[in-house]
């Protein structure tokens, strides 16, 4: 059964923040080197050290879940092979969204209604309700949130046009994206990546 969590407010796939979190981990910084480089050199950039840990925070927890081959290819590919590789942890790191692409999505490729609303996504957050009692009740703000955040992600990842109204559209992902997601066991993630085949 689906965990569903708050796990993506904020959190649009940060991309050039990505690449930095990357480097850390495959340098297998410790503790006080994290600290570090991101609450004393502020290799972020962010305005507070507050904001920096929040983020970093947020990053590490997804790109851990990928193998060292998409680490590298977060850290030094092309900017749509690390796009598409922070992409996929994003899904790993949270059912919230990898559901939202798997059921929502999916459907509407199917259907042919490519046309994505955010009535369709409180829909979803119903329906992900009944799949998961136990799911936080959120606000209405935390719900939008939620709601900007992915439809943030979409964009970026190319699966939603950028238009006044925003149509579903298929993505090409790099070669390499791929294959490093198949060497590396993540099938449903790529299957949920792919919503529109």
């Amino acid at each position: 059964m689906p965990s569903y969590k708050a796990d993506i407010a904020g959190g649009a796939l940060k991309v050039y923040e990505s690449r930095i979190v990357a480097s850390l981990l495959l340098n297998n910084a410790s503790a006080a080197e994290w600290r570090n480089a991101i609450e004393v050199e502020n290799v972020l950039q962010k305005k507070s050290p507050g904001t920096a840990k929040r983020q970093a925070s947020l990053i590490r927890a997804r790109l851990v879940t990928l193998t060292p081959d998409l680490l590298g290819l977060v850290r030094d590919g092309s900017k749509p092979a690390a796009t598409q590789a922070v992409f996929a942890a994003a899904l790993v790191h949270s059912p919230l969204l990898l559901d939202f692409l798997k059921l929502e999505v999916r459907d509407h490729f199917r259907s042919g209604n490519l046309s994505l609303t955010r009535s369709h996504w409180r829909a979803y957050l119903d329906g992900c309700r009944e799949r998961d009692p136990m799911m936080p009740v959120w606000s209405t703000s935390t719900a939008e949130k939620l709601g900007d955040s992915t439809f943030q992600i979409l964009l970026e990842i190319g699966m939603l046009s950028d238009a006044d109204r925003p149509m579903l559209q298929p993505v090409y992902y790099q070669p390499e994206v791929i294959a490093e997601l198949n060497k590396g066991g993540f099938s449903e993630i790529l299957r949920a990546m792919q919503a529109f085949i």
